[in-house]
């Protein structure tokens, strides 16, 4: 059961456009502003501060939620994930270990997939990032630090949140593999070869999604934060 059940909740949890509803509250249709992207980025510029943070932070849970059930459900025989509820350990079944990694990654990028190609806004949505990084926060806990760290440097060098978002997910898979070979994981066989492929992915729909952005780029039009609009 838990390997169907995780992936559909994940869809539909993250296809709720939280963006879109926040700027409904304040009588605004956010995809006929700015970017016209239902995300955390244009609603803040477009609806206020204090609402685009709260996108934020519910667009991650989106991601978070129900991958943190997945890695607490779906299981295998000595897996380690400091995310892991160990209230939902007796509900848990035990996997052969490749079966459990496919679908607790399956079940993040579901939850991504949902969020980019939502049906309550026609199969459109926002960009993933921060969906993709609620996921991260269950799978790579570690991890998410330095990518952050990757993204504010890009972010404070060139004012472009989209091509901060571009260059943090591109680092991901770099990360991953890195990752399994300090722990000598890829060394004795064991690594997560699911979660190196769903990094790859996932850095390519972050790219494919942002297109749009990098055209404005290269026009001089895209918005750049901390320097006025001419």
């Amino acid at each position: 059961m838990q390997l169907w059940l995780c992936p559909l909740i994940a869809f539909l949890l993250g296809s709720i456009p939280f963006g879109l509803i926040i700027a409904r509250m304040k009588g605004i249709d956010i995809r006929q502003h700015g970017s016209g992207n239902i995300g955390a980025t244009n609603v803040l510029r477009i609806v206020g501060k204090k609402y685009g943070i709260t996108c934020l932070l519910l667009d991650l849970l989106k991601g978070l939620i129900p991958t943190i059930l997945a890695i607490s459900l779906i299981r295998f025989t000595g897996m380690k994930n400091p995310m892991a509820l160990d209230a939902l350990e007796n509900h848990a079944g035990i996997f052969p270990m490749l079966t459990a990694q496919v679908f607790q990654v399956i079940t993040g990028l579901c939850a991504i997939l949902g969020h980019n190609y939502s049906p309550w806004v026609g199969f459109k949505g926002g960009k993933g990032i921060a969906t993709s990084a609620g996921v991260l926060i269950a799978m790579m806990p570690a991890a998410i630090v330095i990518l952050l760290v990757v993204w504010l440097l890009v972010f404070f060098i060139s004012k472009y949140v989209s091509l901060a978002s571009v260059i943090a997910a591109l680092t991901l898979p770099v990360l991953t593999l890195w990752g399994s070979w300090f722990h000598g994981k890829i060394q004795d066989g064991t690594w997560n070869k699911p979660l190196f492929i769903f990094s790859i992915v996932i850095a390519a729909l972050a790219t494919w999604k942002h297109r749009s952005n990098f055209k404005r780029i290269r026009e001089g039009t895209e918005h750049r934060f901390g320097k006025p609009k001419p």
